[in-house]
């Protein structure tokens, strides 16, 4: 039997979400150690706040660090000499601790799923959850601290709303937690009625050949 060169692309993308889910349940697994470490030490906040930085600040910043340190064509002990000179001195030694452990197990590529896997672990022991917020215009105080009642007497948890203005929503609100989206914007609105239109002439075009069919 003949082997193929490559998977079909559907099975590249099946294979991607299992490469994907397996990433992320291990990047659950040392965000939760490193939870339990910096709750033990009570620097919860500021070990979020370093994960964040290394991610936004130096990686951002300095792209060539987070190639260099997830590339396999580089040593751990390169690797680890960069983590020292980096980070001695200006993290905390849970921090600088768990970037060795990462590096010993050849999982600093994991960085980005465990700060993701990270906050939603911190979030759900500190019973908040995270909203983004899609809005025409920017909200008003009053329309955040309205839309954050409603969230909280909803979901029964604190939500940390994360923002952004989308004019071509024309008005109304978008709302994602986690996989479900609440959507009550004017563009969605007019999709719709579109849509509704366009079934409804169909349907009555249809109809109307139907009609024609039948009565020849």
């Amino acid at each position: 039997m003949a082997v193929p060169n490559s998977l079909p692309e559907h099975a590249n993308d099946a294979a991607q979400h299992v490469s994907d889910v397996g990433a992320h349940q291990i990047a659950r697994v040392y965000a939760e150690a490193l939870l339990n470490a910096a709750e033990k030490h009570q620097s919860l906040e500021a070990v979020q706040e370093e994960l964040e930085s290394l991610i936004k600040d130096v990686f951002q910043a300095k792209p060539e660090v987070a190639t260099l340190l997830q590339s396999g064509a580089v040593s751990r002990r390169v690797k680890e000499d960069l983590i020292h000179k980096a980070f001695d001195g200006r993290a905390s030694r849970e921090f600088l601790n768990f970037l060795l452990v990462l590096n010993r197990h050849d999982r600093l590529d994991l960085l980005r799923a465990v700060r993701d896997a990270y906050r939603e672990v911190a979030d759900v022991r500190r019973r908040r959850f995270q909203v983004r917020v899609q809005s025409a215009t920017p909200l008003s105080d009053a329309q955040r601290e309205r839309l954050r009642n409603h969230l909280r007497t909803f979901a029964g948890l604190d939500p940390i709303l994360e923002e952004r203005v989308a004019p071509e929503l024309l008005g109304g609100i978008v709302i994602r937690v986690g996989d479900t989206l609440f959507d009550g914007s004017v563009r969605t609105k007019l999709i719709q009625i579109r849509n509704q239109l366009i079934e409804k002439s169909s349907h009555e075009i249809q109809s109307r050949r139907d009609h024609f069919s039948t009565a020849s």
